[in-house]
């Protein structure tokens, strides 16, 4: 896919060569009542891990939906008012049937807002206060904390008839916490059916607020981010087609390609909600669901359902790229695709040699949850070793800018600006954040990136880049140096403060057996590797774990708050 460089009065404008058209359609219409996907009436499309049995096909889907809007609708006026306004939380782990409720919420008229089930109730707390919440819907495993983040909130006790358990069996059913901790009859009534509205208006179908994602705040407080109707269709279709485009040629070989994908990370991640949510609806195959994800039993289920398709995040590539229990469970897999952090070419190689045959190399995808997840993606027919995150998807638009604004010429680092289709209708009840991130129609993404050759290589985020002397160090340069040393299991990298405050040094955090490799010896690795301004000036520190998020980011904020502790303690 040939990525064409504009030079425009906006300045230096990267696109894809080709577009795809994107339906004006609202989300619910275009899965269950339009000729795009692949799925079918009779086609299973969420199923449980654990137990195969429990199953959804598009039929029994659709009813569950119009059955989840009625009664969201009759006991909580969600919609009642205008679609958009009423704000949905919700807390679980992953099962088969959350994707009811997704839809439900939408065909309401209402807007899903996913937390993680790793918050603490304070954490939920301020984010269903941010949000102004209506109803907080959970699940068994993480109802106490819902509970707990309710009652925080001053919703009452029980949360004042406004928590709402669900369940994950082979019933569909939402029952209401009461005031003395007991629940109330189930609330789904499958003989009462709301409709949702189509909506076919391509300003309304812009403007409209259906998902409501908090963002995983590694660099700060989490924002919401407001997603539309047009996001997520644009981010089904686009994609979506690509895939047709090869299925069209991948299925002259026999036997066919089944889309078969796994439900492992957090679905309060916009790779849960798209990846799981939607977009398999739209390719046409079933997604099988685990509640929290476990390496074993995700070596188990990728082989016993012969996934073909799945996204993941470095973490678990570098699991399976250093785990002697991987053997030939991945053997399936035809497309690959890592995303949410950088993944170095060494662990992008090594990882590949665990999956599928000689034709499955894992590719890279780039975004964020303000680009309704890829704003990049690697073309199926298509590979690169060269630690690229791919082109453009059709239909955006990118520029690099330097610190002022100004367009780099290509093969310059700086920020990635862009704009179309996917791009997030700002910040929930946010205009300060809004005014910093968008520069007119354009978004300011944050991350650094160089453009060569067609594809977009991501250096860092802007927030992290370590000044050295004036000279910028890119802690995933470091970390993908350190990740490739065979005794290190995992690293991350921050700056810390040196020469009074007026400087900065790289610090490598590493999880490795002191008796295989010592500090000394990883510092001089780092130097024998990289140039002597990236030089770990800050030294190495042995952890047991480095601290991510759930979508799989180092949580930098948590090693520098850790880096101040230590420097206090010396004082």
């Amino acid at each position: 896919m040939t990525t064409i460089v504009d030079r425009t009065p906006e300045g230096i404008v990267y696109r894809a060569a080709k577009t795809y058209p994107v339906p004006n359609l609202d989300i619910l219409t275009l899965l269950f009542d339009s000729e795009h996907p692949l799925a079918r009436e009779d086609t299973p499309i969420h199923i449980s891990a654990a137990d195969p049995s429990l199953i959804l096909t598009v039929a029994r889907a659709r009813k569950l939906t119009q059955a989840t809007s009625a009664a969201l609708r009759k006991h909580f006026g969600i919609g009642k008012n205008g679609p958009g306004k009423d704000i949905c939380s919700v807390i679980s782990t992953g099962h088969y049937l959350l994707p009811a409720l997704f839809y439900g919420i939408i065909g309401a008229g209402g807007v899903f807002s996913a937390a993680s089930a790793a918050s603490t109730a304070s954490e939920l707390s301020k984010q269903i206060i941010s949000a102004g919440s209506k109803i907080l819907v959970t699940c068994d495993a993480t109802r106490d904390v819902a509970v707990r983040a309710a009652e925080e909130a001053g919703w009452g006790r029980h949360g004042g008839g406004r928590v709402l358990l669900m369940s994950e069996g082979a019933e569909w059913a939402l029952k209401v916490v009461q005031e003395d901790g007991r629940l109330q009859p189930n609330l789904i009534d499958e003989g009462e059916r709301l409709e949702w509205e189509r909506v076919t208006d391509p300003r309304v179908l812009e403007n409209s607020l259906v998902v409501l994602i908090y963002s995983s705040g590694t660099t700060g407080l989490p924002k919401g981010v407001k997603l539309s109707h047009t996001n997520l269709v644009a981010e089904a279709v686009i994609p979506g087609d690509m895939f047709k485009s090869w299925l069209s040629t991948r299925n002259t070989r026999s036997p066919p390609f089944e889309y078969r994908t796994i439900a492992h990370l957090p679905v309060a991640h916009i790779a849960g909600i798209q990846g799981y949510l939607i977009n398999p609806f739209y390719m046409g195959g079933p997604v099988y669901w685990m509640p929290r994800f476990d390496f074993a039993q995700f070596l188990t289920y990728n082989a016993k359902y012969r996934i073909t398709f799945f996204f993941t995040v470095p973490p678990i590539y570098l699991l399976i790229a250093k785990s002697p229990a991987v053997t030939d469970q991945f053997k399936t897999v035809e497309i690959a695709i890592s995303g949410a952090a950088p993944l170095g070419k060494g662990l992008q190689h090594a990882a590949s040699q665990k999956l599928g045959g000689p034709e499955c190399f894992i590719s890279q995808t780039w975004g964020l949850s303000e680009t309704t997840g890829s704003a990049t993606i690697m073309p199926m027919h298509m590979s690169d070793d060269t630690g690229s995150v791919s082109p453009l998807i059709p239909n955006m638009l990118a520029r690099i800018v330097d610190d002022d604004g100004q367009d780099v010429e290509p093969g310059q680092p700086g920020e990635v600006l862009v704009k179309g289709p996917v791009v997030c209708k700002g910040y929930y009840q946010n205009p300060a954040a809004n005014a910093e991130a968008f520069t007119g129609a354009w978004f300011r993404t944050g991350d650094i990136a160089e453009f060569r050759n067609g594809l977009f290589y991501i250096v860092d985020r802007k927030k992290e880049l370590i000044k050295y002397k004036g000279l910028q160090v890119a802690p995933a340069e470091l970390e993908t140096l350190l990740l490739n040393h065979s005794d290190i299991l995992d690293a991350a990298v921050i700056g810390i403060e040196a020469d009074g405050g007026t400087n900065e040094v790289p610090r490598a955090y590493v999880v490795a057996d002191k008796s295989r490799i010592s500090e000394k010896q990883i510092v001089e690795y780092v130097k024998r590797n990289v140039a002597g301004h990236k030089q770990l000036r800050g030294g190495v520190i042995f952890l047991d774990t480095i601290p991510k998020s759930p979508s799989g980011k180092i949580l930098r904020k948590d090693l520098r708050l850790l880096a101040k502790r230590e420097q206090g303690a010396k004082l």
